[in-house]
């Protein structure tokens, strides 16, 4: 328990983190990987490149500071992080390593304005929020290893089959090389490949999601080739033009809080940009074997035709599926989705997943508020570290 003094003196820098908050996330990256380049075996190099990693913590220890009081506000997302931590393999021992970093950051950003007592009271206050988040990665990691075929931090897979879907996505099948039956998942997790890539230093981790429903001899992943010139691509660019058929990766067990309610019976709506509908080709999936009937409408917007994706598939599980459409829209052809289009195709009695592009689930999230949609309807997810969205609640 934190003193009263404490959460007092921890709330009252709020203000200041607001202003400086990505500043002393980005000192803190600069200085612990200086002393520390080891973790960078661990942490997205292109998520630091772009500034998104120091963006999402220096949220996440604004939100700590204003919730200091009552840190249940925050568990949402210390689920979500703790989620991506134990998928990564983060340990116990890296807690220390983060905060001593993080308080060194703050007081060399704020100078003399981090006094010895905010020092001391962040230092508290950092205790207990690693506290929770190791309790909650270790029930976590429990939980991976625990269940049947399950495993704790990485395993070795092999590349079974790669297939081309289109001229920007590759599929890739992955079977344990232990042959050991897979653990099932909830449709909408991802999957963290372990990559060593050619004349890399550091070993190279990326999350992809699973794009279709939990079976038992091989996950399968869809990779969008990315820009080679954007660090983001270094991983998909070595996945699709030197992964070959045969070759080992490591794999983390699967992770994540987007997921599909099966239990729920409410109709559905997926709505998908780009490659975003790999999680949600899971739940459709998913949703062909086990609950047919269920109303759905999927939505898949792409800049061109050329860029459809699982056609034959989504084809065989409307067969099987009585109340669902499946609606494609090219942005070349006619552009973004608008208000209007969702007003007209999505139903208010609908939950609603969303995943793709920022800038494309900020638009239909504030399109989905607009027309009438609660909160607790819409779920979507980020490819890449939480960002906060421009979402306009009272639209």
């Amino acid at each position: 328990m934190l003193s009263q003094q404490t959460m007092d003196i921890v709330k009252s820098t709020a203000p200041v983190l607001e202003v400086h908050g990505t500043e002393i996330t980005k000192t803190f990256y600069k200085n612990m990987f200086a002393a520390h380049p080891e973790l960078l075996n661990i942490f997205n190099h292109a998520n630091q490149v772009k500034g998104r990693q120091q963006a999402a913590l220096a949220n996440t220890v604004y939100a700590a500071a204003v919730h200091i009081e009552n840190l249940g506000e925050i568990l949402p997302v210390v689920q979500q992080i703790a989620q991506k931590h134990r998928s990564l393999g983060v340990k116990p021992e890296h807690y220390p390593i983060v905060g001593e970093f993080l308080l060194g950051a703050i007081k060399e950003v704020l100078g003399d304005a981090a006094t010895d007592n905010i020092i001391n009271a962040w230092k508290e206050a950092y205790g207990v929020i690693a506290d929770i988040f190791m309790s909650t990665e270790e029930d976590m990691y429990t939980e991976a290893e625990s269940q049947k075929g399950g495993w704790r931090f990485f395993k070795e897979f092999e590349i079974v089959e790669k297939v081309v879907e289109n001229e920007e996505i590759t599929s890739f099948y992955l079977k344990p090389v232990d042959g050991k039956a897979l653990p099932d998942y909830k449709p909408g997790q991802y999957i963290t490949l372990k990559v060593e890539i050619p004349n890399e230093k550091f070993t190279h981790c990326r999350q992809y999601s699973l794009s279709r429903a939990a079976n038992k001899e091989a996950f399968r992943i869809s990779v969008k080739r990315e820009d080679l010139h954007d660090p983001a691509g270094k991983v998909s660019v070595y996945l699709h033009d030197q992964a070959k058929v045969g070759d080992r990766i490591e794999v983390s067990a699967p992770a994540g809080e987007f997921q599909l309610d099966i239990a729920s019976k409410a109709p559905v709506t997926f709505i998908a940009g780009g490659v975003g509908i790999t999680p949600l080709m899971a739940m459709f999936d998913t949703l062909a074997s086990l609950d047919a009937n269920r109303p759905v409408t999927f939505i898949h917007s792409t800049r061109t035709a050329k860029l459809h994706v699982f056609d034959q598939e989504i084809a065989a599980n409307l067969e099987k599926m009585p109340n669902a459409s499946y609606i494609t829209i090219n942005t070349d052809e006619v552009g973004y989705v608008t208000k209007e289009f969702l007003k007209e195709n999505v139903s208010l009695e609908n939950d609603v997943y969303v995943c793709g592009p920022s800038e494309f689930m900020e638009a239909m999230i504030n399109h989905l508020y607009a027309i009438g949609f609660k909160e607790s309807q819409i779920h979507f997810e980020f490819f890449g570290p939480a960002q906060q969205l421009k979402v306009e609640l009272d639209a």
